[in-house]
């Protein structure tokens, strides 16, 4: 099996649930509060090995009583963490509150996470037998942006989730195989505001012109769209749930996508495969407690 690495955050998800958000100077009462092992990053990395891939993780984590709880987390989920460094301070953390419609709101504490460097990464991470990188934007870019090029020049896929939104430099998007963005982060990085599957369209085509091979578009519940450099263009609907925690669903869409690339599926099929488990997940609470595994959604595909 081909080898997937994600490198980003590694976050302790605290989950207050409420019946609506509260106004600006407002005070209400949470139903109850919960800790979940979250950040993008390790999401993502949950995601990919719960789909099948063959995933390390290379991050860190504080010192505090959660850096071990989130290390053991992905562990049990199938994720390599021997690239899973300790740094002095707090780990990262994710103070979310979720509404009853499963709506949230994320304020986002970077800890170990904002202490990754570029030297951590070229002292753990060897690009042999990798088939691809996964990114997103939850470390300091220089880190990413020394990823990106070290991948690049290795000749390994770089895969790229720019969330928390942020412009993504002219001389990068060239280096990236693979841009996956949602609304919003496609409008930051394009210019154009995408609100269906034409506007999607534009925004991809304006980043493939910049030199991105690939552009994936997540649409919410009017699915995804995908355009390359060599003029593909279509979309994958969504599945109909009804959403209990949307809070990983972005997440689980971008792992699931790339274990079944490095599976060898054929792109369309990767996006069903990847759209049907983040359906699965937007019905359950929590960030990885949510994430589904390949017979589940296997299962809720054939279903």
């Amino acid at each position: 099996m081909r080898k997937l690495v994600v490198i980003g955050s590694i976050n302790m998800d605290v989950v207050s649930t409420v019946g609506q958000f509260p106004r600006p100077g407002e005070t209400i009462h949470s139903r109850g509060t919960s800790f979940f092992p979250g950040g993008k990053g390790a999401n993502q990395a949950v995601a990919a090995a719960s789909a099948g891939a063959d995933c390390a993780m290379v991050g860190a984590v504080g010192l505090d009583p959660f850096g071990k709880t989130l290390v053991a987390s992905l562990e049990e989920r199938g994720v390599g963490v021997t690239s899973v460094l300790s740094k002095t301070g707090t780990s990262g953390m994710a103070i979310i509150t979720v509404n009853e419609e499963g709506e949230n709101y994320i304020v986002l504490s970077e800890g170990a996470n904002g202490q990754l460097t570029e030297e951590d990464v070229a002292a753990v991470v060897k690009w042999d037998g990798v088939y691809a990188v996964l990114l997103q934007n939850e470390i300091p870019w220089q880190t990413t942006q020394y990823v990106i090029q070290s991948a690049n020049k290795a000749g390994v896929r770089v895969w790229l989730n720019p969330a928390p939104a942020r412009e993504v430099p002219h001389d990068v998007l060239p280096l990236i195989d693979t841009l996956i963005v949602n609304e919003t982060e496609a409008e930051v990085v394009s210019g154009l505001k995408v609100e269906d599957a034409a506007t999607a369209d534009a925004a991809a085509a304006s980043i493939i012109g910049r030199g991105t091979s690939n552009v994936i578009i997540t649409l919410g519940e009017q699915g995804c769209f995908y355009g390359n450099a060599k003029g593909e263009r279509f979309t994958v609907p969504a599945f109909r749930v009804t959403p209990v925690d949307t809070t990983a669903a972005g997440d689980t869409f971008i792992g699931a996508y790339a274990a079944a690339c490095t599976e060898g599926q054929e792109t369309e099929e990767a996006l069903q495969f990847a759209t049907a488990a983040a359906a699965l997940t937007v019905t359950r609470p929590g960030a990885q407690a949510s994430i589904p595994s390949k017979e589940e959604i296997m299962a809720f595909i054939n279903k």
